[in-house]
């Protein structure tokens, strides 16, 4: 089955797993993470050190080692967390990314854009704090 909007399994991973991270009052590893998400440990490991990159958070090794937030998680909108796995969300105006289009009026009617510019918006707007049952 087709969908309209997709977003890769490695955005689904970071989101999920900063919400866990947030929540927790502990550091979580990635076995941990991987368990709770039902995900690959692999791919969660490679998401996590994307996400330790980007400064959002910290890890430490050893038994009581893991993953815990570097900022508040008032101040990490979804947006931030998308773009560090994806790279910045852009809204181009042609779906065919063609210069010039070939038709008189666009098949589409700029709705692609306007739903990138809605889904930027969005993400923007929410912040890792909206998904954490202790608002930290």
């Amino acid at each position: 089955m087709s969908k309209i909007v997709h977003l890769t399994e490695a955005v689904s991973i970071a989101f999920h797993s900063m919400v866990l991270v947030a929540r927790s009052n502990k550091p979580l590893n990635v076995l941990e993470i991987s368990e709770k998400i039902s995900s690959s440990k692999h791919h969660v490991a490679k998401v996590m050190q994307r996400l330790v990159k980007a400064g959002f958070v910290g890890s430490l090794r050893g038994p009581s080692g893991g993953f815990s937030l570097k900022k508040n998680a008032s101040e990490i909108a979804l947006l931030s967390i998308y773009e560090a796995i994806e790279g910045n969300l852009e809204s181009g105006e042609c779906a065919m990314e063609k210069p010039v289009c070939t038709f008189e009026t666009c098949i589409y009617k700029n709705i692609i854009e306007k739903m990138t510019c809605d889904f930027k918006n969005y993400l923007e707007n929410q912040k890792l704090s909206d998904y954490c049952l202790n608002n930290n």
